[in-house]
């Protein structure tokens, strides 16, 4: 479960965050949109333990940020615009390295290293590969130690239709399994497949959220092109 409430966060006089009030819960999948510089990135961040706010709460699983972020690092998976892996070692290296961070069995790091389709690559240096296979260890490494809440950014960067495919079954399952998500992306078509709510955000304020079973896609639109103010496919 997230729970945020009165969240603000501001760089030097620029208010990036004000006053978000947001709860999710157990087995929900959240897309959280809005244009670039919304904030979205912000608050994952703050979320994930690696930025302060400024002002207000945010709760992980009843514990408190950043006052017990320790405690709810080994519950959070997180993926970033960047994957957060190491380039000098090898795909199953950088799994067991995380895996004693988490102090978690790494017994199931080949079976994760096939679930993301890099099972004949685990040998190989990360920086050796794709931007697209970087971001499916960067997955692998999310889902490894089998974390009760998961934190998209921008997910789907650098991955072709295989590896989207790909992220969209894990996102399904993680649901499927009582996971709760917070991802952001600007795909509205994949956040009706996938997302049970949305949430749009604007210059650091909710402006709109519905749950997906009462929006179509022309009403999703609507929804983001009022609260927002532009449509989707000019940003």
């Amino acid at each position: 479960m997230i729970a945020v409430s009165k969240l603000s966060k501001t760089f030097g006089l620029r208010p990036v965050l004000r006053g978000v009030d947001l709860r999710i819960e157990r087995a929900e999948c959240v897309a959280l949109l809005g244009a670039n510089g919304s904030g979205k990135t912000t608050l994952l961040r703050i979320l994930a333990g690696l930025s302060r706010p400024t002002s207000g709460e945010a709760r992980i699983g009843g514990w408190l940020l950043p006052k017990e972020a320790a405690q709810i690092r080994a519950h959070l998976g997180y993926l970033g615009h960047l994957p957060l892996i190491y380039d000098d070692l090898t795909a199953e290296e950088n799994l067991r390295f995380f895996a004693r961070l988490y102090r978690t069995d790494a017994g199931h790091i080949p079976a994760l290293l096939e679930r993301v389709g890099l099972a004949r690559r685990a040998k190989d240096r990360a920086g050796t590969f794709s931007r697209g296979m970087q971001q499916r260890l960067g997955l692998a490494r999310a889902l490894l130690h089998a974390p009760d809440v998961l934190l998209f950014d921008e997910p789907y960067t650098g991955l072709d239709v295989d590896g989207a495919a790909l992220l969209d079954s894990v996102i399904h399952e993680q649901r499927e399994a009582g996971r709760t998500i917070l991802l952001t992306t600007h795909d509205l078509p994949r956040t009706l497949a996938l997302c049970t709510r949305v949430v749009i955000l604007n210059r650091g304020v909710i402006m709109a959220q519905a749950p997906v079973a009462s929006l179509t896609a022309g009403s999703l639109l609507e929804l983001y092109t009022e609260a927002v103010g532009i449509r989707p496919g000019t940003l």
